[in-house]
């Protein structure tokens, strides 16, 4: 499921569109089975990809999730239907970007899934959408990804295009045998060259911790991100943090999708009925 820059085929039957109602650039719907039928009182589950990643990334998940939750994904600029827009290399002017969206787009309640790069922009995101008091997601799903430190990771400091290709061999998932062919290469690279710089760039700001539950999920295997270091999100939340751990590496996701799914569909249950509970103490 979450290979990174896994190229996907997408069929006339199996589309992706702009939320009905939503005219935005950035956030995608998977129509499948379920189209664009109406969705009032369900949970929107907003999924940001990893670094290279797109937002056909999370069509497994949105179909494993259907119809409990809606899902809609992110789409970066610089790849599939945006690949003739520049990819942009900051993470924070791609949370502005997308707090300033979400703000504008969404109505009812919602939720964050981030996957490695999508992770930090996750949470980067709820933190503008808090100071700037325009409400935010009621929980934060976090995977594959360190909790935050003022100093860029190690993994993230990436300074030729070699460096980048070398990382993505490294962590796995489909890509690595697709960068062999040379067109598909010069095709892809934009986009991951200005991810690996934006996350290479990457320092987090002190402020006041989010107040809202975290799910953090990571693969015990994982060469970039230890169990310990993924269990310190916890301090950057004052509500409670859960920690669950899969057997596999960076993309562990693919090997456990329907687990997930389950994980989140619980998290999330009565969620839009009763926001408070989820908003408890630890």
């Amino acid at each position: 499921m979450m290979a990174a820059g896994r190229a996907r085929t997408v069929g006339d039957s199996e589309r992706w569109k702009r939320v009905r109602g939503v005219g935005s650039e950035w956030l995608r719907k998977f129509a499948s089975f379920d189209g664009d039928r109406a969705s009032a009182g369900r949970v929107t589950l907003v999924c940001f990809p990893h670094a290279g990643g797109a937002a056909s990334t999370y069509v497994p998940l949105s179909r494993a999730l259907a119809p409990d939750l809606d899902v809609l994904a992110v789409q970066y600029p610089g790849r599939q239907d945006r690949r003739l827009e520049p990819p942009v290399a900051d993470i924070g002017e791609l949370a502005d970007v997308l707090a300033t969206e979400v703000h504008r787009e969404l109505q009812g309640t919602y939720a964050f899934f981030g996957h490695s790069m999508g992770a930090v922009l996750a949470y980067e995101t709820a933190r503008l959408l808090r100071d700037r008091r325009a409400g935010g997601p009621t929980r934060l799903f976090l995977s594959g990804r360190r909790a935050p430190t003022i100093d860029p990771s190690p993994h993230d400091r990436m300074f030729t295009d070699a460096d980048v290709l070398a990382a993505v061999r490294r962590l796995g998932g489909t890509i690595p045998a697709v960068l062999d062919d040379p067109d598909v290469r010069d095709m892809v690279m934009p986009a991951l060259r200005a991810d690996y710089r934006a996350v290479g760039t990457y320092s987090w700001r002190q402020g006041k911790p989010l107040d809202i539950p975290f799910s953090v999920y990571v693969g015990d295997s994982d060469p970039v991100a230890t169990v310990q270091q993924a269990a310190a999100w916890r301090d950057f939340t004052t509500a409670t943090t859960t920690v669950d751990v899969f057997t596999g590496g960076h993309f562990y996701l693919d090997a456990h999708l329907p687990a997930i799914a389950k994980a989140v569909t619980d998290c999330l249950a009565g969620t839009a009925s009763s926001t408070a509970s989820t908003l408890s103490a630890p």
